[in-house]
Formats: structure tokens, C-alpha cells, sequence
């Protein structure tokens, strides 16, 4: 009986537990559904307010203004009041009332959000987004950002906008894809750039049909699916055609387009009524100032003059630069983020240059062509205009592209528009290579920049032979590809206390970026594979096929390969190379040859971007790439080629996937170094049991006394700016570049006499000594940026 008790008593026990259990359960969601009720009315109190127009179609350029909520008390019945309050009467009421409530969901508004409200406002944009959705409205919200930057802010901005409206209670959908048709605008020149030419509804009724808001982003698709970078103002405004809404919101954090004649924020525009007249005006495009004092915030001017400077000295000097503006006759050019910012100063007499003093692009600005635009604002009211950028700047080519001619110099291009007159760019080009970059004056801020850097880390002319002349911030990046002449590589001493040795910057920099690579396998041909699917590859399934040199010649001629890559053994590719000769398709394909059939003919480019001028490479049409024990050594004696006493012997040893012990007319090594270093060499090539990376150790005879800091400081500066290239001083290991894209070179071990110099480099075989320098030239050869799709440690 007593047990049965218990039992009774438990089973009493464990209902009580559970029925308190589902007490808690339901006041946590009691409590969950007063705090989502409470974020609806806090969203609902916020309101906006717009006068509406007689017209279907306004366009407003204001941001709004919100008011927020004095306390949480607030009720959604309190904000109706609040809202009614703020309109001007009862027949305006039922003006709003009528005006919106008779057209369909989509057709209510399209809005167009800048990136800085989503970044600065989110909170007061969501807010009244949601606003708008409790009164049962649904606007169709566009965002802006191309497709690189879609790509790295995705999260950042339109999930982030689209996780703020869920907590505020709001459904909303991201559509990201599928909405908006195109075709390129101008491949050649833009590449994945479109032109809209088509608008699917379908994805936004369906998201308003679900009763979510549809937040979009200004992408394109081609009807082969490649993703297109469209302006996010031209988009808003072609779904504005297709849906006709009763109003067109623009967004932005200037709160509206300012009058420049008379200095009044215009906050809604009368399309049919006033478009023509507003398109007209000089002002509409794009913003000037000609005084400091139009600009509202000078310290605003100088944070952004200020921004990517490396120069311990930058902020003092731009400083000291606005302030001397004060005095000057200039023009700015700017958007209103101010992402490009352009400084301009009129002709001096006798000259008729203008002067662009500085230039400074943020990666926003150069993704959404903003300085394609300021540049041909400026070039319409400059007929002829010099300036000049620092050789080592990573995009320089844009400039190639903006300019008539241009001059290199000491690690300086000069370049210059609208001059006809051959006396007149003699006497320009006279002065420069007389003053270099000071002919311009202490106007021109980039030479300010320049000498405050030398001067803060203690690089006088004095102390250029005790480690040389470091490079100047960047202050220009682009995104546009040209061939350019490099001036050759020059050697500085001085003879002071203590003997040193200084290069000019890197003569042969980097070039910058054009276009986005897009390039895919197209086929893929081994014999031995033949049927079998490509491991490694996954973005599509690719299968090996057994090409003829007639397959080649047909493809050839069809136009379908921009590159063909021949990676076969030495005296196998001349057919197939051959075929492509014949096919003389639609466009000049390049072919990148692997192998050492082509290094000695003079009919080819030979490849190795550190050391070849690459606007050669770029031109070319037919490259040879350099052998994996090639590459190392010429990179680990180069620097030192003027400073030789005697032949250089290279003591090579490589895994035993680079072999290459063998003899072979095709394959000499030798022949190719002195064909490229103009000296000769010795080499001892070894195998070692170790797979793949190729240790060199390099005894190089020395004509004159040099110290190890004398030579590292050489090839430091020789190779500036080299991303695949790296200066270290320990010798390096076989172990550490084993899997990874470049050439690290150190060591440096001089003999006592001071004549004698012990240089070790390492390279691994597969990858720069192969792949990786094969994808630079295929990169610089079609316009890419040279280190696109090489992954950069």
C-alpha cells in the first residue's frame, strides 16, 4: 500500500512540474509577442510626409526626415494621430487616402537607396519602410553596388537591411538575380558592364503576393547568365517604367539635388513639368566648388584629401595645402559622397595647362565609374590639362587611357591632354625631364606629399646611398588597362663615409586592372585522359577529348578560344601552334607555350613580367614562359647584372618533379640566361628526393666592394611592389616555398673581400616556375589585372 502511495505521489509530483513548465512556456511567449508588438508600434510611429503631385509620375531626390518616438508607450492609434496631424487638411487626407490606395501593391513606389543610408541610416530607413508596410503599401526597394562589390557586401547590405525589417516585424524578400535583363554595354572597353534591356516583374509580384517588401540589388543577367554590373539609378528608373508607380523615391544622404545657381535643396521634382529644364542645367551631373568656402565641411575635405596616405607627415602637409587654397584660383570635382575627389588649377601665363593637383578615388568610386565621370566633367571644361602619377601606383594604366601622351621619369609619368602643338609638348617634356614632378609647383599636392615623406623618415639627398629613396603613398588607382613604355632600370651610387648602392623604384611595376576576368576552361585535350572528367575544377564538369591540330584550326577560325595554353613536352606543340596560325579567327588569340620550344625565337614575347617590360607581354599575342630553374635565377642575379666582375655560377637543385638534368638544345638553360641578363652564367643543375620547389645557390663575383645591406637594399628596391617576389634575410627554404605562387630570394652572404656575393632564391617548380607565371601572362596578354586569380600570401 505504501508503495502504491508513493507512486501516486510522484505521478502528482511530475503534473505539477509540467503544468508549471507550460505556465513558463506560455509566459515566454506571451512575452516574445508584446516585445514583436511593441517594435511594430515603435516602427509605426514613425512617419513621412509628402505633399502629393497632380501627376502618375514625381520623382523625389530628398532623403527624408523621420521623427522618432518620444517613448515606447507609443501605440500604432497614436501614430495615426501623429501622422494626420502633420497633414495640412481633411481633403488632403482623402487626396492620400484615394491617390494611393487605387493602384496596385507594386505600383505604389519605387525607391532607390544610396549605400551611405543603408550604411548611416539603417535604422531611421527601415523604420520607415515598415511604417509603409503596416499601412498595407509595398514599395519596391532598389540598392546600389556592382558585382564585385555586391559580391563582398551582399551580407553587409541588402541581407543587413533585409534582417532589420524582419526584426521590426516586416517580411521582406532579398532578389538578388532574375529581375533585370542586359546586354554588355560595351565589352571591349567596360567588359561586365550591361545595358538594361529587359525588366521581370514576376520575382517582385511574387515576393508582394506573399506579402513581403522585394529589396534588389542593381544586378543584370545576359541570356547566357553572366552576372552584369548595371548603375543603380538607371535601374530604379527602368523598373519605374515598367511599373509605373505614382512616385520614384531616390534616396541619398545630401537629402536632395541642390540648385547651384541659387543654393536651394530641390526636394520633389515635377517630371512631366520639369525634367527637361533640370537635365539642362550644368550643375545636374555632378558637383563643383571653386572657393573653400563652398564647402560645407573643411575638415570633411581634409579627411578625404588625407585618406590612403602613408606619409607620416600627410595630415600636417594637406593642412597646411587647404589652407594655402585659400588664396588660390582653383576648381574641385567631386560626387556627393565624395568617393572621387579632383582638385583643378587654371592656366598660368604663359602656359595654357591646366593643372590637375590632385586626384584621389576611393575603391567605391573606381567600381562604379564615379571617376569616369568626374574625369570627362573636368576634360569639358579643360581643353588641355597636365598631371602626373607615381610609376609604382598599382592601376596606372587609367590614366593611359585618359591622356593624349604622356613621359617617364625617375619613377614618375607626366601626362598631359589637348596639346597640339608639337613646340608646345617639346618644351613640356623639356621641363620635365629637367624638374621632374616640382615643375608643377607647390600646387600640385602629389609633389607636396612626396618631398613631406622623404623629410619625415630622414631620406635627403644626402642619405640616398644608405638605403635609396622609398615610394610616396599611392594617390591614384584605376581600373583600365593600356601598354605603356617603361624607361630601363637605372643604378645610383654616392661617396660618402659609407659606400652605398641605391636602384630607382621598380622601372617595371605591376599593371593594373582593365577588366574582371570571367575566363573559364573551355576544353581541355590528353590523350591518355581522354573521356575522364577534370579533378580540381568545379564550377562546371569539363571532360578531357583528344584534340587534332584540325580541331584546333576550327576552333581557330570559329573565334571560340581567347588563349591557348600549350603545356606539352619539348618539340610536341609546333602543329598545334601552327593550326592556330592557319585558323586566323575573328580576334587574335594568345598562346602561352610551356614549354622551351619557343625561348630563343624572336618572334615570341618571352614571359617573366618581373624582368620583361610588361606592355610588351601585354601587346603580345604569342608568349613563351621561362623555365621553372630560369625564372629563379635570373630574378636572384638581375639586380646585380651592372655590378658583375665575373660569370655568375648557379648551383640549381630541384625535386624530382622538375627534372630537367638533362641536356637539350631546346632546354638551355644557360643560352636563356644570358639571352635575357646580357651576361654569362654557369649552371650546375642537381635532382633531390623531394617532390616539387628548387633551391638556387648563386655565386656572383662583384667588380667593386659592397656590403650585405648594399645588396638587399638593391633587390628590395628593384623589386618593389612585386607581389610575387620576396626580399628576406635568411636564406631561404626549399620546405617554406613548397605550395606557394612566388620567388622568395635572400641570404645575401658577401665574402670578406667584399667581392664576392652568395645569393640563395627559391621558387617552387609547379606553380611560379609554371601555372602560376603562365596565368600572369595570360592575365597581362587579355587585359586583366596581372595577379587575377592568383592567390597572393
Amino acid at each position: 500500500m505504501s508503495t502504491c502511495t508513493g507512486k501516486t505521489e510522484r505521478r502528482k509530483d511530475g503534473k505539477k512540474e509540467r503544468k508549471k513548465e507550460g505556465k513558463k512556456e506560455k509566459k515566454r511567449k506571451e512575452k516574445k509577442e508584446k516585445k514583436r508588438k511593441e517594435n511594430r508600434e515603435k516602427s509605426s510611429s514613425l512617419y513621412i510626409r509628402s505633399l502629393p503631385q497632380a501627376t502618375t509620375a514625381v520623382a523625389l531626390s530628398s532623403r527624408r526626415q523621420y521623427s522618432a518616438p518620444a517613448t515606447d508607450s507609443f501605440s500604432t492609434r497614436s501614430t495615426v494621430v501623429q501622422l494626420l496631424s502633420n497633414i495640412g487638411s481633411k481633403r488632403e487626407v482623402q487626396q492620400y487616402l484615394s491617390h494611393f490606395s487605387s493602384v496596385s501593391s507594386q505600383q505604389f513606389a519605387v525607391i532607390k537607396v544610396g549605400g551611405a543610408i543603408i550604411t548611416e541610416h539603417l535604422e531611421s530607413l527601415t523604420s520607415a519602410l515598415a511604417f509603409l508596410n503596416h499601412v498595407g503599401l509595398f514599395p519596391v526597394v532598389v540598392h546600389g553596388a556592382g558585382p564585385q562589390l555586391n559580391k563582398l557586401l551582399e551580407d553587409a547590405e541588402n541581407l543587413k537591411l533585409v534582417e532589420k525589417l524582419e526584426e521590426m516585424g516586416v517580411r521582406a524578400r532579398p532578389i538578388t538575380s532574375g529581375v533585370f535583363g542586359a546586354d554588355y554595354l560595351d565589352k571591349e572597353k567596360y567588359n561586365l558592364v550591361g545595358k538594361i534591356n529587359k525588366v521581370n516583374k514576376g520575382p517582385i509580384e511574387a515576393a508582394i503576393n506573399a506579402g513581403c517588401l522585394p529589396i534588389l540589388t542593381s544586378m543584370a543577367e545576359t541570356p547566357e547568365g553572366q552576372v552584369l554590373n548595371v548603375n543603380a539609378d538607371v535601374a530604379a528608373g527602368e523598373l519605374a517604367r515598367e511599373l509605373q508607380p505614382l512616385k520614384i523615391v531616390y534616396l541619398s544622404e545630401k537629402g536632395g539635388l541642390f540648385n547651384a545657381d541659387t543654393n536651394e535643396k530641390i526636394s520633389a521634382i515635377n517630371l512631366d513639368e520639369e525634367y527637361d529644364s533640370l537635365m539642362s542645367q550644368w550643375w545636374c551631373r555632378y558637383a563643383t566648388a571653386s572657393s573653400l568656402s563652398d564647402f560645407e565641411d573643411t575638415q570633411k575635405l581634409k579627411d578625404v584629401l588625407v585618406r590612403d596616405r602613408e606619409s607620416l607627415d600627410a595630415r600636417a602637409t594637406i593642412d597646411r595645402y587647404v589652407d594655402g587654397l585659400k588664396n588660390k584660383e582653383f576648381k574641385a570635382y567631386f560626387d556627393e559622397p565624395m568617393d572621387a575627389l579632383a582638385i583643378v588649377l587654371p592656366p598660368k601665363s604663359p602656359s595654357s595647362l591646366s593643372n590637375l593637383a590632385t586626384f584621389t578615388i576611393t575603391k567605391a568610386g573606381w567600381l562604379t565609374h564615379v571617376a569616369d565621370n568626374v574625369f570627362a566633367a573636368i576634360k569639358k571644361d579643360h581643353s588641355k590639362l597636365v598631371w602626373t602619377v607615381k610609376e609604382d601606383d598599382e592601376n596606372l594604366t587609367w590614366f593611359f587611357d585618359k591622356a593624349d601622351g604622356s613621359l617617364s621619369k625617375d619613377g614618375e609619368v607626366m601626362f598631359w591632354y589637348g596639346i597640339t602643338d608639337g613646340d608646345e609638348v617639346k618644351e613640356l617634356m623639356t621641363e620635365f625631364v629637367t624638374h621632374g614632378r616640382s615643375m608643377l609647383g607647390d600646387a600640385n599636392l602629389e609633389a607636396r606629399l612626396h618631398r613631406a615623406a622623404r623629410a619625415a623618415t630622414g631620406m635627403s639627398a644626402s642619405m640616398a646611398g644608405q638605403g635609396g629613396i622609398k615610394q610616396q603613398a599611392r594617390a591614384f588607382s584605376t581600373s583600365a588597362r593600356r601598354p605603356t613604355a617603361r624607361s630601363s632600370w637605372a643604378v645610383r651610387s654616392t661617396t660618402t663615409s659609407g659606400r652605398g648602392y641605391a636602384t630607382t623604384t621598380n622601372p617595371n611595376p605591376p599593371f593594373g586592372k582593365q577588366n574582371s576576368s570571367n575566363t573559364q576552361p573551355a576544353k581541355v585535350a590528353l590523350i591518355e585522359l581522354a573521356g575522364q572528367k577534370l579533378k580540381g575544377y568545379e564550377k562546371r564538369d569539363i571532360t578531357y577529348e583528344n584534340l587534332s591540330p584540325e580541331d584546333v584550326r576550327r576552333m581557330e577560325e570559329n573565334g571560340e578560344i581567347d588563349c591557348w595554353v600549350m603545356a606539352l613536352p619539348n618539340g610536341v606543340c609546333k602543329p598545334f601552334v601552327d593550326a592556330v596560325n592557319e585558323g586566323k579567327g575573328p580576334q587574335n588569340s594568345v598562346i602561352v607555350d610551356l614549354s622551351a620550344d619557343y625561348r630563343f625565337d624572336s618572334k615570341w614575347t618571352y614571359g617573366l613580367p618581373e624582368l620583361v617590360n610588361r606592355s610588351d607581354i601585354a601587346k603580345a599575342t604569342r608568349i613563351s614562359n621561362p623555365g621553372c630553374y630560369a625564372t629563379a635565377a635570373q630574378l636572384g642575379i638581375a639586380p646585380l647584372v651592372p655590378f658583375l666582375g665575373g660569370q655568375p655560377t648557379i648551383f640549381g637543385v630541384s625535386g624530382y618533379s622538375g627534372a630537367g638534368t638533362k641536356p637539350s638544345p631546346k632546354n638551355d638553360v644557360e643560352k636563356s640566361y644570358c639571352n635575357q641578363l646580357g651576361a654569362e652564367v654557369a649552371f650546375i643543375p642537381h635532382v633531390a628526393v623531394w617532390f616539387q620547389g628548387i633551391h638556387h645557390s648563386i655565386s656572383i663575383p662583384l667588380k667593386e666592394k659592397m656590403t650585405s645591406r648594399d645588396i638587399r637594399n638593391l633587390y628590395q628596391e628593384r623589386y618593389a611592389g612585386e607581389k610575387l617576389v620576396k626580399i628576406t634575410g635568411e636564406a631561404p627554404s626549399v620546405k617554406a616555398i613548397s605550395g606557394k605562387h612566388g620567388v622568395e630570394i635572400g641570404g645575401f652572404g658577401v665574402h670578406s673581400s667584399g667581392k664576392r656575393v652568395v645569393v640563395c632564391a627559391t621558387i617552387d617548380n609547379l606553380l611560379k616556375g609554371a601555372a602560376t607565371q603562365c596565368l600572369q601572362n595570360m592575365n597581362l596578354a587579355l587585359g586583366f589585372a596581372e595577379y587575377e586569380g592568383i592567390p597572393l600570401d
